[in-house]
């Protein structure tokens, strides 16, 4: 493949990150913003030795990592740096891929090596992706597999694409948001339609079947997952069942743990449901007004992933905010870029200040841990809300008005007449 130098440099950067030795390793290790119960490498390595002494590691309560990462780790390969490392070279690459196609440009062949240098730089510098990928957060594996699944949809490789998404749907439930445009990419194409909207012009019939092919993957890593609790079902309470029932109230840069830390038992069930089906209500609507670009309709449920998933981490909203590099036809359509880069600015810098007053230094309280993450919400929301009105208002195009002189048979009628024209770019 025809990589830019950029990729190549940051590959190997981030590959000497992985074997020289961090002084700082433990601290990234127990920060809540680069981990959540459902990602944190302590619990892993905590299940591995569960495992290693015969000891179901989900009756517990404190695992929660699906099996397969549990059997990959134990069986196949420990759980060292470089693996993390190598996942997000593997990102970076799918993400140029996925532009590639965008561009209606062979996988092999490249365009211009600044615009592709941008974006690859865009993924593997950016400090949302780069810490949680250091402190070892599974999240850096669940963002790879987005991105494999978007890039082999992309590039019309169906099963390849199926089998990506119902990885990332194994490991965290919440990726099924995904599953509808992919699908709707598979039967259409990935190239921008932002500026000439038009009917979905895919092949319906054909999603039906795709669906079914989805299932079928989805129930062999099920099977798998079985074989290797050794028939349990307990795995699927700790681990799917954390997404939905919020078990673990450890303070994240997320909205749901403060919120469920205060609610009343005999409200709970209520508004878990009611914080769960906020997630699913986004699809159709995005879906359905994105139809002409459904490649775009899902970076945009990337970004609702990253401000409403329950269990969040950095790595949420940095995919969503890496993903902007391959959509350059809404830069300018944007309306507030500087208040959402001050908004994340904002909160990059209040969670860990906030995070030491309360947990390190006791000195605080979760009260202001939270307002940090209320602000952490406020950027994803900004950015996301500012990336659909972008993605609509490229449609509309820039007016352009000039005058011009109305002359009639009537002396009395001549005026101006002022003429509006819509200009796509």
């Amino acid at each position: 493949m025809n990589t830019p130098p950029a990729f190549s440099v940051l590959a190997c950067l981030r590959l000497l990150l992985a074997v020289l030795p961090l002084p700082g390793q433990i601290f990234l290790n127990h920060d809540h913003q680069l981990n959540s119960p459902l990602t944190s490498y302590l619990r892993l390595n905590e299940g591995l030795w569960l495992l290693d002494n015969n000891i179901d590691p989900y009756i517990g309560g404190a695992f929660h990592h699906s099996p397969l990462l549990l059997s990959l780790f134990s069986t196949i390969v420990p759980p060292l740096p470089i693996i993390w490392a190598v996942s997000d070279a593997v990102g970076a690459w799918a993400l140029l891929r996925i532009w590639r196609a965008r561009q209606g440009l062979s996988s092999q062949k490249g365009t211009r090596y600044d615009v592709e240098n941008l974006i690859v730089s865009v993924y593997l510098l950016n400090p949302y992706l780069l810490l949680p990928s250091l402190a070892l957060s599974t999240s850096t594996f669940e963002n790879t597999l987005t991105l494999l699944a978007l890039m082999f949809a992309s590039e019309a490789k169906v099963s390849f694409a199926l089998l990506a998404i119902a990885f990332a749907v194994h490991l965290t439930p919440s990726s099924i948001l995904l599953l509808l445009p992919i699908l709707m990419v598979l039967v259409s194409s990935p190239v921008s339609h932002l500026a000439s909207p038009r009917p979905f012009h895919g092949s319906l019939k054909r999603i039906p079947f795709l669906f079914g092919e989805f299932i079928l993957f989805w129930l062999v890593l099920v099977g798998a997952a079985c074989i290797i609790t050794g028939g349990s079902w307990n795995w699927v309470r700790a681990s799917w069942g954390a997404s939905l029932t919020l078990p673990d109230l450890t303070p994240n840069p997320g909205l749901w743990w403060y919120f469920f830390t205060e609610m009343f038992d005999h409200f709970r069930p209520f508004f878990l449901m009611v914080f769960s089906v906020h997630l699913v209500i986004y699809i159709l609507p995005i879906c359905i007004k994105f139809q002409h670009d459904p490649l775009y309709a899902a970076f945009l449920l990337i970004g609702v992933l990253g401000t409403f998933k329950a269990y969040l981490t950095l790595a949420d909203p940095g995919l969503f905010l890496s993903m902007i590099a391959i959509f350059p036809e809404v830069h300018g359509y944007l309306r507030h870029p500087i208040i959402t880069t001050l908004l994340h600015l904002h909160a990059a810098l209040l969670l860990p200040l906030q995070h030491v007053l309360w947990v390190t230094e006791g000195r605080g309280n979760a009260n202001f841990y939270y307002a940090a993450s209320l602000v952490m919400g406020m950027a994803g929301g900004a950015g996301l809300v500012d990336a659909c009105w972008a993605g609509m208002r490229i449609a509309v195009g820039d007016a352009k008005v000039w005058n011009e002189e109305k002359v009639d048979k009537n002396e009395n009628d001549k005026g101006k007449v002022v003429w509006w024209e819509v200009v796509q770019e």
